[in-house]
């Protein structure tokens, strides 16, 4: 089964849902005709990955994307893109080399690297790079690439989000699935500016063939069986994106569920432990200064001092 998000990504700037200001932004690089090299750094879900992409398909340029939480290692950076980037595009046009979050790379090795590839392709070849924390990139890479923030003004967030409601609705129209609209509503309010996560959540409920308010009562239970899963598999990278992703909610809350998640997740003498670990890191978060460090140390020690079933 295709992925909505796959599926139905916006194929050029104009299908984008972007604030005004990012909007003319984008749409003046497709006039000029050639890409630039940039860093698009913003909230997960906003549409970063989708406008490079948009871009590529605008300009009629060559592109290859690598995901960097999945396959940034340096061993990618000199066979993938040396490969691409090392050749002329067959239209002609200069291609692209596109870096999905690329703050999740390493910052000693990965990131001085690329630097040296973004000089030694520069005739041929430019980058995009994607990134939730632009303070998680190196100096050098700022300073070699256009730096666009994905903020939206607070004016702008209703009628954004009235267009992604019309476009959920489309969504849901064009595979058949049943639906109240002050359902979809709720979500988005729930996760806005983050799109990508809403069109994962109803493909997730549209098996059942209808998105109804029988969702809401269960979406909170089931969003902690993500985390719970990652960490029994010990898969960090899931775990450390269900975190980033959840961080709208308040810290205490995302304790208190993984608190009332243990009687079903772990096996029994495991539970004190874990108990002591929640509690220790929710006392932590009233007072330090990077949530998501916290909780991700929380989940870190989870996964190594305790037993799932």
């Amino acid at each position: 089964m295709d992925l909505y998000v796959e599926k139905y990504r916006p194929k050029t700037i104009s299908e984008c849902i972007l604030p005004k200001n990012l909007n003319e932004t984008f749409e003046e690089m497709v006039k000029e005709g050639t890409p630039q090299n940039l860093l698009l750094c913003g909230p997960a879900g906003t549409g970063k990955t989708s406008v490079a992409k948009a871009l590529c398909s605008d300009l009629d340029a060559e592109s290859i994307v690598i995901n960097c939480s999945e396959d940034g290692n340096i061993d990618t950076l000199r066979t993938k893109i040396r490969s691409f980037a090392s050749t002329v595009s067959l239209n002609g046009n200069t291609k692209v080399v596109i870096l999905d979050e690329f703050d999740y790379s390493n910052a000693n090795s990965i990131q001085p690297a690329l630097r040296g590839a973004i000089e030694e392709f520069s005739k041929n070849c430019r980058f995009i790079i994607t990134c939730n924390y632009k303070n998680r990139i190196i100096a050098p890479i700022h300073s070699r690439c256009t730096n666009i923030e994905f903020s939206i003004p607070s004016e702008e967030k209703p009628g954004m989000a009235k267009r992604f409601l019309s476009r959920l609705m489309f969504i849901l129209d064009q595979e058949n699935i049943q639906y109240e609209e002050k359902v979809l509503a709720n979500l988005i309010l729930r996760h806005f500016p983050d799109f990508r996560r809403v069109i994962n959540e109803i493909q997730r409920y549209s098996v059942s063939g209808t998105i109804d308010v029988g969702i809401l009562s269960d979406y909170d239970k089931i969003r902690i069986q993500d985390l719970i899963s990652a960490m029994k598999n010990k898969n960090f990278t899931d775990a450390r994106k269900w975190i980033v992703s959840n961080l709208d909610n308040s810290p205490p809350e995302l304790f208190r569920k993984m608190y009332d998640s243990l009687s079903d997740s772990l096996e029994k003498n495991s539970i004190p432990d874990a108990i002591l670990i929640i509690a220790e890191y929710q006392y932590k978060s009233a007072f330090v200064a990077d949530q998501e460090i916290n909780f991700v140390a929380c989940i870190v020690e989870l996964m190594m001092r305790c037993e799932f079933k």
